[in-house]
């Protein structure tokens, strides 16, 4: 219990350093560029959860344990949450930066495709009632549509021209980034990291009574 304590008052540090330090005037984004401590953290949490689901899913078909299915389920659900947070936060940039919320840049477009993927998932585990072959079926779609998110996060919107900023990451692996901004950043993403596991376990907790009622 003291961990979920700690944890409310590293966020409540996080959001704070997040609004009140001082950061360098990056060139076209000045104060904007404040929103990169909450929108890659739960973009980054999002893949997380993502991944958790294909690995929970391919357990699953490894032994049809339907603990696995719930696992799965619960790490896809909170996966569409951040999805959608990351596309809003993402959104309200882009409103305050280019002048509109959607511009169909490429990082614009792989997120609403995500978006619409994992959207999917939900609707196809909604149109089957019977519990086992529902619960194969969604891994193998589960395990299908992760095989796509690399290419829609990294590799296609590095291909096209974007509006977007340039990634973090430089070509070299180095993380371009002012030292007071990257241990704010880094203590988001850590934050984040922490409280998708606490929100997962909480979410897992709910599937598991939903799916045994049914």
């Amino acid at each position: 219990m003291l961990w979920k304590y700690l944890l409310g008052l590293w966020m409540a540090a996080v959001i704070a350093a997040a609004h009140l330090l001082p950061i360098p005037q990056v060139k076209g984004l000045g104060e904007t560029a404040r929103i990169i401590f909450f929108h890659v953290p739960v973009a980054w949490v999002a893949l997380v959860a993502f991944t958790i689901a294909a690995i929970n899913s391919i357990r699953f078909l490894h032994g049809r344990n339907m603990e696995f299915d719930y696992r799965s389920y619960a790490a896809s659900q909170l996966g569409l949450f951040f999805c959608l947070l990351a596309t809003i936060t993402g959104s309200i940039w882009a409103k305050v930066t280019w002048g509109s919320f959607w511009n169909w840049d490429p990082r614009e477009s792989s997120i609403f495709v995500l978006l619409l993927i994992y959207g999917a998932y939900f609707a196809l585990r909604s149109a089957i009632e019977d519990e086992s072959r529902r619960a194969a079926l969604s891994a193998v779609y589960t395990i299908i549509a992760f095989v796509t998110v690399p290419f829609l996060v990294f590799v296609i919107p590095r291909v096209y021209f974007s509006l977007h900023p340039a990634p973090l990451v430089n070509v070299h692996g180095r993380l371009e980034m002012d030292i007071r901004m990257l241990l704010v950043f880094l203590a988001s993403l850590f934050g984040f990291t922490m409280l998708l596991f606490w929100m997962y376990q909480l979410q897992l907790t709910i599937t598991r009574q939903e799916l045994k009622e049914e």
